[in-house]
Order: structure tokens, then sequence, then C-alpha cells
């Protein structure tokens, strides 16, 4: 269910009490957000005339014709007086984001929002891993949209992971390609909620495990680890090495 916007509306008595005390007075708009955030906006620019994010309460009083809202944080009050209100609703609204296709269920609007991908209608969402992007393909088996992400070589998947799951896709491409450089044992593709990595087949007698970065693998290192180009440029799988250099040779034991 969509959360809901209260908008108040009137000739209102404004007073922000905090350091010091400032009052206004004029026909305002007052916004209370989901989180409770109030806002008193006037008729100019886009910069309210108070405000107060997150408070700790909010309190609106009503008799019919004017209306009161007390929002409080700590030592912060904010109070709006409106002897006669010239509108007082509730409205729907949802986060916003980048719109990226419709929801299969029910046809909702899919939207990118904070790492997320989310339907407004039925409010489904599907985390999105570290790098990733939607692109305009869509899913043969449930019809969401796919994600292209970087994790070795460029991936191709739906966005729900129980769908077609990212931890299989690199695990067929990676697991095994390198050597643990503390023992020499097969380096394994693990997983763990919300990311993928590398540990030693040797665990728990070696405890040796990678980060699997949000890159493609582009040479391997003089340490014999593979050498990745991320956003933040060129490393070794092992942000610690001391090595430096990096060979043109291959970039795994499978090719």
């Amino acid at each position: 269910m969509p959360q809901r916007l209260r908008v108040l509306a009137g000739d209102c008595q404004v007073t922000d009490r905090g350091d010091r005390t400032r009052t206004h007075r004029g026909r305002v708009v007052v916004l209370i957000k989901p989180d409770d955030t109030t806002l008193v906006h006037d008729a100019d620019g886009y910069q309210p005339v108070a405000w107060l994010t997150r408070p700790e309460s909010v309190v609106v009083e009503g008799d019919g014709d004017g209306f009161t809202v007390t929002a409080r944080d700590g030592s912060r009050r904010l109070r709006v007086v409106a002897e006669e209100a010239t509108a007082c609703r509730a409205l729907p609204v949802t986060e916003a984001g980048v719109p990226v296709g419709a929801c299969p269920d029910d046809g909702g609007p899919l939207v990118r929002s904070r790492g997320d991908v989310v339907c407004l209608d039925c409010e489904t969402r599907w985390g999105l891993p570290a790098g990733a992007s939607v692109t305009d393909a869509t899913c043969d088996d449930c019809g969401l949209p796919k994600i292209r992400v970087e994790r070795g070589e460029p991936f191709h998947l739906c966005l729900d992971p129980a769908c077609d799951p990212m931890e299989d896709a690199v695990s067929d491409r990676f697991d095994r390609a390198w050597d643990c450089p503390d023992c020499e044992g097969d380096l394994r593709v693990r997983s763990a909620p919300g990311r993928v990595y590398l540990g030693c087949e040797n665990y728990p007698d070696c405890e040796t495990t990678f980060s699997f970065p949000a890159g493609v693998v582009v040479d391997e290192c003089d340490c014999g680890l593979p050498v990745f180009e991320t956003a933040a440029g060129l490393g070794c799988l092992d942000g610690t090495c001391a090595v430096g250099g990096h060979t043109a040779s291959k970039k795994a034991k499978s090719e």
C-alpha cells in the first residue's frame, strides 16, 4: 500500500524555535512526509520557510476550520497554526527512480532507486549487486529485466537472484581458476548474502579469502593472482599485494 503525504494549507503563523526563534506569517503549504519530515513552503522559490527533518514526533490537530501542526525534535520545535484552512488532504506517494521496465506480476512500473529495483504498485523490491546496471533485455523465464554485472567478466543475469544466481554464473567461469598464494590450493568461488568471494579450498586449515571485485580480469599480476580493471582503475585481486607490477599473461588457468 502506498505511503501517505499529508498536505495542509491556509493562512498560517509559523514559529520555529531552536537556537533562536523565527516567526513567519503567510498563506503557506505544509507538507508532512511519511517519515514525518515537515516542510513549510510559501510562494517563493524551492527553499522552505521552515522545516524539521525526521523529527521525533509530529502532532496534527484540527477543529474543522483550522489546524495546528507541532513537530518536535529535542530542543527544536516547529509549530504551524492556521485559523482558516484552505486544504487538508492525505495523498499517496512512492519513492521515485529511473524507469527500467514493467513488473511481470501486475504490470506496474519498475524503477531503479537507492540501489534497488522496486515495483511502484506491488512494492516488491530486488537488490542490485554492486556495480550492476539494468539492461533493456528481459528474462525469458520470469519477464523481469536483466542486469549486467562484472565479476571477472561481464555477466547478463535475471534481476531476481532466485531465477539466475550470480554465484552460479561466476562459479561456472572462475571456480578453481587461480591458486591460493598461501598454500597453493585452489581458490573456490564462495557466496554470502549479496556478494561472491574467493576462498581457499583448504579452509579451515587455510583461511585465505579475497573479495571478488566489480570489474573484469585484464591481466595477471607478478604474484600470480589476476589483475582486475574496476571503476577505480587497475589492481591485483590481493589489495595488499606488494609486488606492484603485472605482466601480460594468461587471465586464468582455465584459458
